[in-house]
């Protein structure tokens, strides 16, 4: 019998642009109308079947990052905000750094993971989806930054995972800041990521989303080349059975 395979899913992007909606539709086939903003990193484990095969995916919803977490190789230091606080904190950051456990030294995890439950696991996951509000400017902005910082902090790490940027509430197309063609066009051809817009608040495009996540996944030969292909046979079809 063949073992049931995981698939560790992070989703990210600023507050407000329906992280947790995405997910619920997705696993629950809800929407709550009322916002209710995620203050910690909450993870989802449905079993999803795929024409028979059986699949496994942890999906974790992720508060807003003030940066994507460090490589363990680089030297910690503060960005953004943070740096106006450097100074004051720079004590407390040694102090940490002596305190942080054995197991943390040659890891593939990095302090800044292990120190903040938000970042905890997030540079291992197979695969990224960022989240932004296509009628919010500044909800695409944080997704071009955080793109860039997982680029830079997943280098050396094995394998390149794919990123799919979502451009949530299509059901609200005409207030929309720019056109759907201009922002693919950017992400597809320019960013090398996959692109794809829904509308959680009518569970519009919300399960070809995670198809799509699975098909890049095997693309990129995160699997081994029998579960490639044994995905990619999966996903030309259509069944797709959450349970």
């Amino acid at each position: 019998m063949d073992m049931v395979e995981t698939l560790k899913v992070a989703v990210l992007g600023a507050p407000g642009v329906g992280k947790t909606a995405i997910i619920r539709q997705f696993v629950h086939h809800d929407f709550n109308e009322a916002y209710n903003p995620t203050i910690s990193q909450d993870v989802y484990r449905p079993s999803v079947i795929i024409n028979g095969a059986m699949f496994d995916v942890k999906i974790m919803d992720v508060p807003k990052l003030s940066s994507f977490p460090v490589n363990s190789s680089q030297e910690v230091t503060p960005r953004g905000s943070e740096a106006q606080h450097s100074k004051a904190a720079s004590a407390s950051h040694t102090c940490l750094l002596v305190a942080a456990p054995a197991w943390l030294v040659g890891s593939a995890i990095s302090f800044h993971e292990w120190s903040d439950m938000k970042c905890r696991g997030l540079r291992d996951t197979c695969a990224y989806i960022l989240v932004y509000d296509i009628c919010n400017l500044e909800s695409f902005e944080y997704v071009k930054t955080l793109r860039l910082q997982i680029m830079e902090n997943r280098a050396g790490l094995p394998n390149e995972m794919p990123i799919i940027v979502v451009g949530n509430k299509r059901d609200l197309q005409k207030h929309r800041f720019t056109s759907r063609h201009t922002v693919s066009l950017l992400v597809k051809k320019s960013w090398k990521c996959g692109y794809i817009e829904c509308s959680a608040k009518y569970n519009w495009h919300i399960v070809l989303l995670f198809k799509e996540l699975l098909l890049s996944a095997a693309a990129t030969g995160y699997k081994h080349n029998h579960s490639s292909t044994r995905l990619q046979g999966a996903l030309q079809r259509n069944s797709c059975n959450i349970m």
